[in-house]
Protein backbone atom coordinates (compact mmCIF):
# COMPACT_ATOMS: atom_id res chain seq x y z
CA UNK A 1 0.00 0.00 0.00
CA UNK A 2 1.42 3.40 -1.03
CA UNK A 3 1.85 6.01 1.72
CA UNK A 4 0.67 9.59 0.96
CA UNK A 5 1.41 12.71 3.03
CA UNK A 6 -0.92 15.72 2.58
CA UNK A 7 0.57 19.04 3.71
CA UNK A 8 -1.78 22.05 3.89
CA UNK A 9 -2.38 24.76 6.51
CA UNK A 10 -6.16 24.62 5.85
CA UNK A 11 -7.78 21.97 8.05
CA UNK A 12 -10.82 21.40 5.80
CA UNK A 13 -8.63 20.96 2.68
CA UNK A 14 -6.49 18.37 4.49
CA UNK A 15 -9.50 16.37 5.60
CA UNK A 16 -11.15 16.39 2.16
CA UNK A 17 -7.95 15.16 0.49
CA UNK A 18 -7.41 12.52 3.18
CA UNK A 19 -10.96 11.18 2.67
CA UNK A 20 -10.55 10.99 -1.12
CA UNK A 21 -7.16 9.24 -0.90
CA UNK A 22 -8.22 6.86 1.89
CA UNK A 23 -11.19 5.79 -0.24
CA UNK A 24 -8.72 4.89 -3.03
CA UNK A 25 -6.88 2.53 -0.68
CA UNK A 26 -3.86 4.71 0.10
CA UNK A 27 -2.42 5.07 3.60
CA UNK A 28 -2.84 8.83 4.09
CA UNK A 29 -1.24 11.08 6.72
CA UNK A 30 -1.59 14.85 7.12
CA UNK A 31 0.52 17.78 8.32
CA UNK A 32 -0.51 21.41 8.92
CA UNK A 33 2.90 22.92 8.10
CA UNK A 34 6.22 22.22 6.42
CA UNK A 35 7.89 21.80 9.81
CA UNK A 36 5.29 19.24 10.92
CA UNK A 37 5.63 17.50 7.56
CA UNK A 38 9.38 16.89 8.10
CA UNK A 39 8.66 15.16 11.42
CA UNK A 40 5.92 13.02 9.79
CA UNK A 41 8.25 12.07 6.91
CA UNK A 42 10.88 10.69 9.33
CA UNK A 43 8.21 8.46 10.90
CA UNK A 44 6.15 7.22 7.94
CA UNK A 45 8.52 7.60 4.91
CA UNK A 46 5.77 8.55 2.40
CA UNK A 47 5.94 7.52 -1.25
CA UNK A 48 4.15 10.71 -2.37
CA UNK A 49 3.94 14.16 -0.73
CA UNK A 50 1.04 16.39 -1.77
CA UNK A 51 1.80 19.90 -0.51
CA UNK A 52 0.28 23.34 -0.78
CA UNK A 53 2.57 25.97 -2.29
CA UNK A 54 1.65 28.93 -0.06
CA UNK A 55 1.73 28.18 3.68
CA UNK A 56 2.66 30.00 6.86
CA UNK A 57 6.31 29.50 7.77
CA UNK A 58 7.97 26.97 5.45
CA UNK A 59 6.29 27.09 2.04
CA UNK A 60 6.01 24.29 -0.52
CA UNK A 61 9.25 25.09 -2.37
CA UNK A 62 11.22 25.24 0.88
CA UNK A 63 9.70 21.90 1.85
CA UNK A 64 10.84 20.35 -1.45
CA UNK A 65 14.40 21.46 -0.71
CA UNK A 66 14.26 20.20 2.89
CA UNK A 67 12.77 16.74 2.24
CA UNK A 68 15.42 14.00 2.81
CA UNK A 69 16.23 12.03 -0.37
CA UNK A 70 17.27 8.86 1.47
CA UNK A 71 16.54 6.01 1.48
CA UNK A 72 14.79 7.16 -1.72
CA UNK A 73 13.36 10.34 -3.24
CA UNK A 74 9.57 10.67 -2.62
CA UNK A 75 7.43 12.11 -5.43
CA UNK A 76 6.39 15.68 -4.62
CA UNK A 77 3.15 17.21 -5.99
CA UNK A 78 2.58 20.96 -5.56
CA UNK A 79 -0.95 22.41 -5.14
CA UNK A 80 -1.22 26.03 -6.27
CA UNK A 81 -3.76 28.69 -7.24
CA UNK A 82 -4.10 29.78 -10.88
CA UNK A 83 -2.32 33.05 -10.17
CA UNK A 84 0.89 31.38 -9.02
CA UNK A 85 1.57 28.95 -11.89
CA UNK A 86 5.05 30.46 -12.34
CA UNK A 87 5.87 29.43 -8.77
CA UNK A 88 4.70 25.90 -9.55
CA UNK A 89 7.04 25.81 -12.55
CA UNK A 90 9.85 26.91 -10.23
CA UNK A 91 8.92 24.04 -7.93
CA UNK A 92 9.23 21.58 -10.84
CA UNK A 93 12.75 22.91 -11.44
CA UNK A 94 13.54 22.31 -7.77
CA UNK A 95 12.51 18.68 -8.07
CA UNK A 96 8.72 18.48 -7.77
CA UNK A 97 7.11 15.66 -9.75
CA UNK A 98 4.06 17.66 -10.92
CA UNK A 99 1.60 20.39 -9.84
CA UNK A 100 -2.19 20.73 -9.50
CA UNK A 101 -4.20 23.96 -9.65
CA UNK A 102 -6.89 24.87 -7.14
CA UNK A 103 -9.76 24.26 -6.94
CA UNK A 104 -8.70 20.63 -7.34
CA UNK A 105 -10.44 18.33 -9.78
CA UNK A 106 -10.88 14.88 -8.23
CA UNK A 107 -10.07 12.95 -11.41
CA UNK A 108 -6.94 15.00 -12.10
CA UNK A 109 -5.90 14.60 -8.48
CA UNK A 110 -6.21 10.81 -8.52
CA UNK A 111 -4.52 10.44 -11.91
CA UNK A 112 -1.55 12.59 -10.84
CA UNK A 113 -1.21 10.77 -7.52
CA UNK A 114 -1.36 7.41 -9.32
CA UNK A 115 1.47 8.46 -11.66
CA UNK A 116 3.51 9.74 -8.72
CA UNK A 117 3.02 6.44 -6.88
CA UNK A 118 4.15 4.50 -9.98
CA UNK A 119 7.30 6.65 -10.15
CA UNK A 120 8.07 6.01 -6.48
CA UNK A 121 7.54 2.27 -6.87
CA UNK A 122 9.91 2.20 -9.87
CA UNK A 123 12.54 4.07 -7.84
CA UNK A 124 12.16 1.57 -5.00
CA UNK A 125 12.46 -1.39 -7.38
CA UNK A 126 15.53 0.16 -8.96
CA UNK A 127 17.17 0.69 -5.57
CA UNK A 128 16.33 -2.87 -4.56
CA UNK A 129 17.77 -4.21 -7.81
CA UNK A 130 21.02 -2.31 -7.28
CA UNK A 131 21.17 -3.58 -3.69
CA UNK A 132 20.65 -7.18 -4.82
CA UNK A 133 23.31 -6.80 -7.51
CA UNK A 134 25.70 -5.24 -5.02
CA UNK A 135 25.04 -8.03 -2.50
CA UNK A 136 25.52 -10.64 -5.19
CA UNK A 137 28.78 -9.26 -6.53
CA UNK A 138 30.34 -7.68 -3.44
CA UNK A 139 33.98 -8.69 -3.17
CA UNK A 140 33.53 -10.54 0.10
CA UNK A 141 31.09 -12.86 -1.70
CA UNK A 142 33.74 -14.22 -4.08
CA UNK A 143 34.55 -17.70 -2.87
CA UNK A 144 38.25 -18.47 -2.52
CA UNK A 145 40.85 -19.04 0.20
CA UNK A 146 43.66 -20.27 -2.03
CA UNK A 147 46.74 -18.08 -2.45
CA UNK A 148 45.91 -17.23 -6.06
CA UNK A 149 42.35 -16.14 -5.25
CA UNK A 150 43.44 -14.18 -2.17
CA UNK A 151 45.84 -12.22 -4.36
CA UNK A 152 43.13 -11.61 -6.97
CA UNK A 153 40.64 -10.41 -4.33
CA UNK A 154 43.21 -8.04 -2.82
CA UNK A 155 43.76 -6.46 -6.22
CA UNK A 156 39.96 -6.26 -6.68
CA UNK A 157 39.57 -4.32 -3.44
CA UNK A 158 42.21 -1.80 -4.47
CA UNK A 159 41.14 -1.31 -8.08
CA UNK A 160 37.36 -1.10 -7.45
CA UNK A 161 37.57 2.40 -5.97
CA UNK A 162 39.24 3.78 -9.11
CA UNK A 163 38.30 4.05 -12.79
CA UNK A 164 41.47 2.32 -13.98
CA UNK A 165 41.26 -0.03 -16.96
CA UNK A 166 41.54 -3.68 -15.87
CA UNK A 167 42.65 -6.76 -17.80
CA UNK A 168 41.40 -10.08 -16.37
CA UNK A 169 43.26 -13.18 -17.53
CA UNK A 170 42.28 -16.78 -17.05
CA UNK A 171 40.99 -19.91 -18.74
CA UNK A 172 37.38 -20.25 -19.85
CA UNK A 173 35.08 -20.83 -16.90
CA UNK A 174 37.33 -19.29 -14.22
CA UNK A 175 34.81 -16.52 -13.43
CA UNK A 176 36.17 -13.53 -15.36
CA UNK A 177 32.76 -11.88 -15.83
CA UNK A 178 31.90 -12.44 -12.16
CA UNK A 179 35.10 -10.60 -11.22
CA UNK A 180 34.29 -7.77 -13.66
CA UNK A 181 30.84 -7.38 -12.11
CA UNK A 182 32.34 -7.43 -8.62
CA UNK A 183 34.66 -4.57 -9.59
CA UNK A 184 31.73 -2.57 -11.00
CA UNK A 185 29.35 -3.11 -8.09
CA UNK A 186 32.03 -2.16 -5.57
CA UNK A 187 32.95 1.01 -7.47
CA UNK A 188 31.51 4.55 -7.46
CA UNK A 189 29.87 3.58 -10.78
CA UNK A 190 27.66 0.92 -9.16
CA UNK A 191 24.44 2.87 -9.77
CA UNK A 192 25.21 3.15 -13.50
CA UNK A 193 25.04 0.49 -16.21
CA UNK A 194 27.22 -2.60 -16.48
CA UNK A 195 27.24 -3.99 -20.02
CA UNK A 196 29.08 -7.08 -21.29
CA UNK A 197 30.11 -7.87 -24.86
CA UNK A 198 31.67 -11.16 -25.98
CA UNK A 199 34.08 -10.10 -28.72
CA UNK A 200 34.25 -13.63 -30.15
CA UNK A 201 30.49 -13.68 -30.73
CA UNK A 202 30.17 -10.49 -32.82
CA UNK A 203 30.59 -10.65 -36.63
CA UNK A 204 33.39 -8.33 -37.74
CA UNK A 205 31.08 -6.19 -39.91
CA UNK A 206 28.78 -5.46 -36.92
CA UNK A 207 31.45 -4.56 -34.38
CA UNK A 208 31.56 -0.82 -35.03
CA UNK A 209 27.79 -0.30 -34.97
CA UNK A 210 27.50 -2.43 -31.81
CA UNK A 211 30.05 -0.36 -29.91
CA UNK A 212 29.53 3.12 -31.39
CA UNK A 213 25.99 3.08 -32.79
CA UNK A 214 24.94 4.54 -36.12
CA UNK A 215 23.05 7.35 -37.82
CA UNK A 216 20.10 6.88 -40.23
CA UNK A 217 21.37 5.94 -43.69
CA UNK A 218 24.78 4.80 -42.42
CA UNK A 219 24.18 1.49 -44.22
CA UNK A 220 21.34 -0.41 -45.85
CA UNK A 221 18.62 -1.00 -43.26
CA UNK A 222 19.76 1.80 -40.92
CA UNK A 223 16.46 3.68 -40.87
CA UNK A 224 16.80 5.28 -37.43
CA UNK A 225 19.54 6.45 -35.10
CA UNK A 226 20.85 3.79 -32.72
CA UNK A 227 23.06 4.41 -29.71
CA UNK A 228 25.95 1.99 -29.27
CA UNK A 229 27.23 0.36 -26.09
CA UNK A 230 29.55 3.24 -25.28
CA UNK A 231 26.65 5.68 -25.20
CA UNK A 232 24.23 3.42 -23.33
CA UNK A 233 26.92 2.60 -20.77
CA UNK A 234 28.03 6.21 -20.28
CA UNK A 235 29.06 6.69 -16.66
CA UNK A 236 29.19 2.94 -16.13
CA UNK A 237 31.37 -0.06 -17.00
CA UNK A 238 31.79 -1.91 -20.30
CA UNK A 239 33.12 -5.46 -20.02
CA UNK A 240 34.83 -6.68 -23.20
CA UNK A 241 35.15 -10.45 -22.89
CA UNK A 242 37.50 -12.41 -25.18
CA UNK A 243 39.28 -9.18 -26.13
CA UNK A 244 41.91 -11.27 -27.92
CA UNK A 245 39.32 -12.04 -30.62
CA UNK A 246 38.62 -8.39 -31.44
CA UNK A 247 39.38 -7.58 -35.12
CA UNK A 248 42.46 -5.40 -35.65
CA UNK A 249 40.52 -2.52 -37.19
CA UNK A 250 38.33 -2.36 -34.09
CA UNK A 251 41.41 -2.61 -31.87
CA UNK A 252 42.64 0.68 -33.39
CA UNK A 253 39.25 2.34 -32.87
CA UNK A 254 39.02 1.11 -29.27
CA UNK A 255 42.50 2.50 -28.60
CA UNK A 256 41.35 5.90 -29.90
CA UNK A 257 38.35 5.85 -27.52
CA UNK A 258 40.58 4.99 -24.57
CA UNK A 259 42.88 7.89 -25.47
CA UNK A 260 40.36 10.58 -26.42
CA UNK A 261 37.30 9.57 -24.32
CA UNK A 262 35.01 10.20 -27.28
CA UNK A 263 33.26 8.24 -30.01
CA UNK A 264 31.60 8.89 -33.35
CA UNK A 265 28.53 7.00 -34.51
CA UNK A 266 28.81 5.09 -37.77
CA UNK A 267 27.81 7.57 -40.47
CA UNK A 268 27.97 10.49 -38.01
CA UNK A 269 30.05 13.66 -38.17
CA UNK A 270 30.03 14.83 -34.55
CA UNK A 271 32.18 13.41 -31.76
CA UNK A 272 30.40 12.39 -28.55
CA UNK A 273 32.18 12.57 -25.21
CA UNK A 274 31.87 9.35 -23.16
CA UNK A 275 32.93 8.36 -19.66
CA UNK A 276 33.07 4.56 -19.67
CA UNK A 277 35.31 2.29 -17.64
CA UNK A 278 36.72 -0.60 -19.67
CA UNK A 279 37.30 -4.02 -18.13
CA UNK A 280 38.68 -6.54 -20.62
CA UNK A 281 39.15 -10.29 -20.29
CA UNK A 282 40.91 -12.98 -22.27
CA UNK A 283 41.90 -16.63 -22.14
CA UNK A 284 44.49 -16.07 -24.85
CA UNK A 285 48.22 -15.40 -24.49
CA UNK A 286 48.16 -11.79 -25.67
CA UNK A 287 51.95 -11.57 -25.72
CA UNK A 288 51.99 -14.44 -28.21
CA UNK A 289 49.22 -12.76 -30.21
CA UNK A 290 51.29 -9.56 -30.32
CA UNK A 291 54.33 -11.45 -31.61
CA UNK A 292 52.13 -12.89 -34.39
CA UNK A 293 50.90 -9.39 -35.21
CA UNK A 294 47.23 -10.17 -34.45
CA UNK A 295 46.98 -7.96 -31.34
CA UNK A 296 48.13 -4.35 -31.08
CA UNK A 297 50.93 -3.71 -28.61
CA UNK A 298 49.75 -0.14 -27.84
CA UNK A 299 46.23 -1.39 -27.00
CA UNK A 300 47.68 -4.15 -24.85
CA UNK A 301 49.49 -1.66 -22.64
CA UNK A 302 46.42 0.57 -22.47
CA UNK A 303 44.32 -2.35 -21.26
CA UNK A 304 46.72 -3.81 -18.71
CA UNK A 305 46.90 -0.82 -16.37
CA UNK A 306 45.92 -3.39 -13.75
CA UNK A 307 46.03 -7.14 -14.45
CA UNK A 308 44.15 -9.77 -12.47
CA UNK A 309 45.19 -13.38 -12.99
CA UNK A 310 42.50 -15.95 -12.19
CA UNK A 311 43.95 -19.41 -11.52
CA UNK A 312 42.25 -22.47 -13.03
CA UNK A 313 40.29 -24.64 -10.61
CA UNK A 314 42.85 -27.47 -10.80
CA UNK A 315 45.34 -25.06 -9.19
CA UNK A 316 43.02 -24.05 -6.34
CA UNK A 317 41.76 -27.41 -5.06
CA UNK A 318 41.45 -26.01 -1.51
CA UNK A 319 38.59 -23.80 -2.76
CA UNK A 320 36.53 -26.68 -4.16
CA UNK A 321 34.71 -27.59 -0.89
CA UNK A 322 33.63 -23.97 -0.32
CA UNK A 323 32.63 -23.52 -3.97
CA UNK A 324 30.65 -26.76 -3.97
CA UNK A 325 28.83 -25.72 -0.79
CA UNK A 326 28.12 -22.28 -2.26
CA UNK A 327 26.57 -23.78 -5.41
CA UNK A 328 24.66 -26.40 -3.41
CA UNK A 329 23.06 -23.64 -1.29
CA UNK A 330 22.31 -21.56 -4.38
CA UNK A 331 20.51 -24.34 -6.25
CA UNK A 332 18.81 -25.70 -3.13
CA UNK A 333 17.02 -22.36 -2.82
CA UNK A 334 16.35 -22.15 -6.55
CA UNK A 335 14.85 -25.66 -6.75
CA UNK A 336 13.08 -25.53 -3.39
CA UNK A 337 15.14 -28.36 -1.89
CA UNK A 338 16.65 -28.70 1.59
CA UNK A 339 20.25 -29.80 1.09
CA UNK A 340 22.15 -29.71 4.41
CA UNK A 341 25.62 -30.55 3.14
CA UNK A 342 27.83 -32.65 0.84
CA UNK A 343 29.34 -35.80 2.35
CA UNK A 344 33.12 -36.21 2.69
CA UNK A 345 33.47 -38.93 0.02
CA UNK A 346 31.78 -36.68 -2.53
CA UNK A 347 34.00 -33.74 -1.57
CA UNK A 348 37.09 -35.95 -2.04
CA UNK A 349 35.85 -37.01 -5.49
CA UNK A 350 35.25 -33.40 -6.46
CA UNK A 351 38.74 -32.45 -5.27
CA UNK A 352 40.32 -35.33 -7.25
CA UNK A 353 38.74 -34.17 -10.51
CA UNK A 354 40.78 -32.02 -12.92
CA UNK A 355 37.87 -29.67 -13.90
CA UNK A 356 38.70 -28.83 -17.53
CA UNK A 357 35.68 -26.49 -17.55
CA UNK A 358 36.78 -24.80 -14.30
CA UNK A 359 34.20 -23.16 -12.00
CA UNK A 360 31.49 -23.19 -14.67
CA UNK A 361 31.97 -26.96 -14.93
CA UNK A 362 31.84 -27.46 -11.14
CA UNK A 363 28.67 -25.38 -10.91
CA UNK A 364 27.02 -27.51 -13.59
CA UNK A 365 27.91 -30.74 -11.74
CA UNK A 366 26.63 -29.45 -8.38
CA UNK A 367 23.45 -28.10 -9.98
CA UNK A 368 22.70 -31.55 -11.38
CA UNK A 369 23.59 -33.20 -8.07
CA UNK A 370 21.08 -31.01 -6.23
CA UNK A 371 18.40 -32.05 -8.71
CA UNK A 372 19.29 -35.76 -8.44
CA UNK A 373 19.62 -35.80 -4.65
CA UNK A 374 16.78 -37.68 -2.95
CA UNK A 375 17.64 -36.69 0.62
CA UNK A 376 19.21 -33.72 2.35
CA UNK A 377 22.86 -34.73 1.78
CA UNK A 378 24.59 -34.88 -1.61
CA UNK A 379 26.36 -38.24 -1.91
CA UNK A 380 28.74 -39.86 -4.38
CA UNK A 381 25.91 -41.49 -6.33
CA UNK A 382 24.52 -38.02 -7.13
CA UNK A 383 27.68 -36.98 -9.02
CA UNK A 384 29.01 -40.31 -10.34
CA UNK A 385 27.19 -39.91 -13.63
CA UNK A 386 29.13 -36.70 -14.24
CA UNK A 387 32.54 -37.79 -12.99
CA UNK A 388 32.71 -41.56 -13.50
CA UNK A 389 34.90 -41.41 -16.63
CA UNK A 390 37.63 -39.54 -14.86
CA UNK A 391 39.31 -41.86 -12.35
CA UNK A 392 40.43 -40.65 -8.97
CA UNK A 393 44.03 -39.77 -8.26
CA UNK A 394 44.64 -43.21 -6.70
CA UNK A 395 43.74 -45.14 -9.88
CA UNK A 396 44.58 -42.68 -12.66
CA UNK A 397 48.24 -41.95 -13.30
CA UNK A 398 49.26 -39.49 -15.99
CA UNK A 399 53.00 -39.25 -16.58
CA UNK A 400 54.28 -35.70 -16.81
CA UNK A 401 57.52 -35.40 -18.81
CA UNK A 402 60.35 -33.30 -17.40
CA UNK A 403 60.05 -30.81 -20.22
CA UNK A 404 56.33 -30.35 -19.43
CA UNK A 405 53.34 -30.49 -21.79
CA UNK A 406 51.26 -28.11 -23.84
CA UNK A 407 47.95 -28.25 -21.95
CA UNK A 408 45.93 -26.68 -24.80
CA UNK A 409 47.21 -29.31 -27.26
CA UNK A 410 46.42 -32.09 -24.78
CA UNK A 411 42.91 -30.73 -24.27
CA UNK A 412 42.35 -30.57 -28.04
CA UNK A 413 43.50 -34.17 -28.49
CA UNK A 414 41.16 -35.36 -25.71
CA UNK A 415 38.21 -33.51 -27.19
CA UNK A 416 38.89 -34.88 -30.67
CA UNK A 417 39.32 -38.44 -29.36
CA UNK A 418 36.06 -38.19 -27.46
CA UNK A 419 34.24 -36.91 -30.55
CA UNK A 420 35.68 -39.70 -32.67
CA UNK A 421 34.65 -42.35 -30.15
CA UNK A 422 31.17 -40.79 -29.87
CA UNK A 423 30.73 -40.66 -33.68
CA UNK A 424 30.48 -36.87 -33.49
CA UNK A 425 27.58 -36.83 -31.01
CA UNK A 426 28.28 -34.03 -28.52
CA UNK A 427 26.24 -35.44 -25.62
CA UNK A 428 28.12 -38.78 -25.82
CA UNK A 429 31.53 -37.09 -26.14
CA UNK A 430 30.77 -34.86 -23.16
CA UNK A 431 29.90 -37.92 -21.05
CA UNK A 432 33.14 -39.65 -22.01
CA UNK A 433 35.09 -36.71 -20.58
CA UNK A 434 32.82 -36.19 -17.59
CA UNK A 435 31.72 -32.75 -18.81
CA UNK A 436 28.32 -31.15 -19.08
CA UNK A 437 26.93 -30.81 -22.60
CA UNK A 438 27.24 -27.00 -22.47
CA UNK A 439 30.86 -27.03 -21.26
CA UNK A 440 31.96 -29.54 -23.89
CA UNK A 441 30.24 -27.67 -26.74
CA UNK A 442 31.76 -24.36 -25.62
CA UNK A 443 35.30 -25.83 -25.62
CA UNK A 444 34.70 -27.71 -28.90
CA UNK A 445 33.56 -24.53 -30.64
CA UNK A 446 36.77 -22.82 -29.50
CA UNK A 447 38.63 -25.33 -31.69
CA UNK A 448 36.84 -23.89 -34.74
CA UNK A 449 35.98 -27.26 -36.23
CA UNK A 450 32.77 -28.78 -37.50
CA UNK A 451 31.31 -32.23 -37.80
CA UNK A 452 29.54 -32.37 -34.45
CA UNK A 453 25.99 -33.71 -34.19
CA UNK A 454 24.16 -31.43 -31.79
CA UNK A 455 20.75 -32.97 -32.35
CA UNK A 456 19.11 -36.27 -32.94
CA UNK A 457 19.61 -39.66 -31.30
CA UNK A 458 21.76 -39.47 -28.23
CA UNK A 459 23.02 -36.05 -29.22
CA UNK A 460 20.09 -34.13 -27.73
CA UNK A 461 19.84 -33.26 -24.08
Amino acid sequence: MAVILVVDDEHLQREILKTILDDEGYETHTAASGEEALKTISTFHPDVILTDLKMEGMDGIELIEAVPREPFDPSMIIMTAHGTISSAVEAIKKGAFDYLTKPLDKNSLLMTVRRAVERSELLKENLQLHKELYDRFKIEGLVGKSTGMKEAIEILKKVSTSSATVLIRGESGTGKELVARAIHYNSPRRTKSFMALNCSAIPENLFESELFGYEPGAFTGATARKAGLFETTNGGTLFLDEIGDMPQLMQAKLLRVLQDKEIRRLGGKDSIKVDVRIIAATNKDLEKEMSKGSFREDLYYRLKVVTIELPPLRERKTDIPDLAEFFANKYSKEFGKRIRNIDSATIRALCDYSWPGNIRHLESVVERAVLMCDGDVIRLKDIKGELRTLQSAETFDLELPDEGINFEELEERLLRKAMTKANGVVAKAAKLLGMSYKTFWYRWEKLNVGGAKKEGGAGGE
